[in-house]
């Protein structure tokens, strides 16, 4: 199917527009993962549309035809760590800049899911952006940045619950579900929880957990 353009005749070729979105901003632990995908003028990616209303068998399935029909794709991620010393804001710029950065063609204009724009400063060469609210909802590129990132990170926090049992990260995928801040007040926060993140730590030490602002720890 051919892609939808908002802007008939201001947007380069297909080709060269990267869709940017990310998945995992609001959990209390992992990494916060983002995707870039440019996908080619036509492609059969039968039901993509945002991740989040999406099945898991249908992300699965829609991943790696992603993949292999997308023009350049990558994915990258910011870590615990670099969520507190930064801010979850920032933090998801920073993922989102190091899968554009990795994108093996350059592309011309970044549609990024959202309100906001990635900040210049994180881009070499920054191309033209724009926001898009909604935009995993409404533009291919980003729904296809959307699943990726989704079904990476998820395969991580499987992984990552075999690492640091007890928490039920297979089942809630970091999010601060009642079990999860449950297993926080039993076990206490792992290495890859975020504890600058209400709920992860008691108050009067969650406030002392961040670094100074736009630093990260040595």
């Amino acid at each position: 199917m051919p892609q939808l353009y908002l802007h008939e005749h201001a947007d380069p070729p297909a080709t060269l527009v990267a869709g940017v979105d990310e998945a995992g901003r609001g959990c209390l632990a992992g990494p916060v993962v983002a995707a870039a995908v440019i996908l080619p003028e036509f492609y059969d990616l039968p039901g993509l549309g945002d991740s989040k209303a999406l099945s898991e068998h249908s992300r699965e399935t829609l991943a790696p035809l992603i993949r292999v029909q997308a023009v350049a794709w990558a994915v990258a991620l910011a870590r615990p760590r670099e969520i507190d010393a930064l801010n979850i804001l920032q933090a998801t710029f920073l993922a989102m800049s190091r899968a554009v950065r990795h994108l093996l063609v350059q592309p011309r204009l970044l549609l990024v899911d959202g309100d906001k724009t990635i900040p210049g400063h994180l881009l070499d060469d920054p191309p033209a952006q724009r926001a898009e609210v909604d935009g995993d909802a409404r533009i291919a590129a980003i729904s296809a940045a959307s699943v990726l990132a989704k079904t990476v990170r998820d395969h991580m926090l499987l992984a990552l619950d075999r690492r640091f049992p007890g928490y039920g990260l297979a089942e809630h995928k970091g999010y601060g579900t009642a079990s999860h801040r449950e297993a926080l007040l039993r076990l206490g926060p792992s290495s890859i929880h975020r504890l600058t993140f209400r709920g992860v730590l008691p108050e009067d030490r969650r406030k002392g957990a961040s670094c100074p602002q736009g630093r990260l720890p040595i």
